[in-house]
């Protein structure tokens, strides 16, 4: 690398909206970011090996909850899609927002951040800004992507340069959007940062800049870990309320009337979603390595991983209470999305309870507005209509996500025997909370 694009150039085209920007990864967190670029007037690139995602944007449809199709008439830049990086060499700054799922072991794979780096790395050029915003271990920026990027010749800093800006996405939420919920970023060195806070100025309110990538990355984990420690003290509430013979509920709701010092979390039929059952461990596998063995994330793990078991044994006590086993009897599971009003499933709990459920022998239907099929376990499922007929005819109601649809027409009033995980069916025999 020889040439280098100076810090007045690079303003200058982020000031005159010519700023060329590209998003890799067109998921959950890539495409909200792409499209929040192109609406601010920039011309956006998004690439992603999923034909099916790189169609659906040249043809203005949508597949997330949080873009709806409406979008594209108010982008005020423009946004294209390719399954390529051939156009990577033109772009002035990028994001990766690539997965990072975790292995049956609990280890990160950091597969898909090191593959889009080493084809960021074939085309870099001059100037470029690389932005890490996949969720990753503290350390990946500067231990992984940064030597990849070297790789090609030039100093960080000075010929390219390199940040890092966690993701904080919350589909389905429309009061915090991506432009009005703080952003963290950070950069390798001050330059980068620099560059990086820039760049997300012009699509986030309020910008968060800290000392390092490392500190960036932590701070991503901790928010998630947080999350899932609390949600497990909530559930082992239950677990402990269930024995007591009180409401976990009444107790959570009783202790939120403090003012100060308490923050309400909820028990559930367990984690769903790809980061809160997901991101502690990439901190724990990290601390690992410094000799460190995280014992709240691991103990908090085990309480939420028990929570379907639980919810499956809740049906089985419901319907022996009914005179009834659970082989053979017509269930209906309402809502398989990992929560309301999204249509993602990825390590919702649902799944591991109709897992369950069914090896038990029971005859499962489900009802989900937001995924009307899915392939699972080698079978083919397909929602069913939420209709009084269905709902009279199952033996039991569970009802796992308080989808918005559900909450319109609340037929489990008229079920023989209710499974509430979500607190949202009023008390009446035959319901059972967890």
């Amino acid at each position: 690398m020889t040439e280098v694009v100076s810090v007045t150039r690079f303003e200058d085209r982020v000031a005159a909206g010519q700023l060329r920007v590209g998003v890799i990864g067109l998921g959950y967190a890539g495409l909200p970011l792409a499209m929040a670029f192109a609406e601010a007037g920039f011309d956006v690139s998004g690439i992603d090996l999923d034909a099916e995602r790189v169609r659906a944007i040249g043809e203005r449809r949508s597949y997330l909850v949080d873009v709806p199709a409406e979008r594209y008439a108010g982008l005020a830049g423009t946004l294209a899609a390719s399954a390529d990086y051939d156009g990577v060499g033109d772009l002035d700054a990028m994001t990766i927002c690539v997965p990072t799922p975790l292995s049956k072991t609990r280890t990160p794979d950091l597969t898909y951040i090191v593959s889009a780096a080493q084809s960021v790395a074939a085309q870099l050029r001059p100037g470029q800004l690389v932005v890490l915003q996949s969720t990753t271990h503290p350390g990946t920026t500067e231990e992984i992507v940064l030597p990849i990027l070297e790789e090609q010749g030039g100093k960080v800093g000075q010929d390219f340069f390199l940040g890092y800006a966690p993701e904080r996405v919350d589909p389905g939420n429309h009061r915090f959007t991506l432009r009005s919920t703080p952003r963290v970023v950070a950069g390798v060195t001050a330059e980068c940062r620099r560059r990086v806070e820039l760049l997300y100025r012009q699509v986030v309110d309020t910008v968060i800049p800290v000392s390092s990538t490392m500190v960036a990355e932590t701070a991503k984990l901790h928010e998630n870990t947080f999350r899932a420690v609390n949600i497990a003290l909530a559930n082992e509430l239950a677990l402990m309320c269930d024995r007591l013979g009180i409401s976990s509920w009444e107790v959570i709701d009783a202790a939120a009337t403090k003012p100060f010092a308490f923050l309400p979390h909820y028990p559930g039929p367990g984690l769903g979603g790809d980061c809160i059952p997901v991101v502690p461990h990439f901190l724990a596998w990290r601390l690992r390595e410094y000799g460190y063995t995280s014992v709240l994330i691991d103990a908090a793990h085990e309480i939420n991983a028990q929570m379907p078991m639980y919810v499956t044994q809740k049906v089985a006590d419901a319907l022996n209470d009914a005179g009834k086993p659970v082989k053979g009897s017509r269930l209906l599971l309402l809502g398989l999305a990992y929560k309301a009003d999204v249509h993602d499933t990825r390590e919702s709990p649902s799944l591991e309870i109709l897992r369950q459920l069914r090896a038990r022998g029971a005859d499962i239907r489900y009802c989900d507005p937001w995924v009307p099929e899915m392939d699972f376990d080698g079978e083919r499922y397909e929602s069913v209509d939420f209709i009084p007929e269905e709902v009279e005819a199952a033996d039991c109601v569970v009802v796992l996500t308080a989808h918005e649809a559900f909450m319109e027409r609340p037929l489990w009033l008229v079920a023989k025997q209710v499974v509430d995980t979500r607190n949202v069916v009023p008390d009446a025999p035959g319901v059972w909370r967890i």
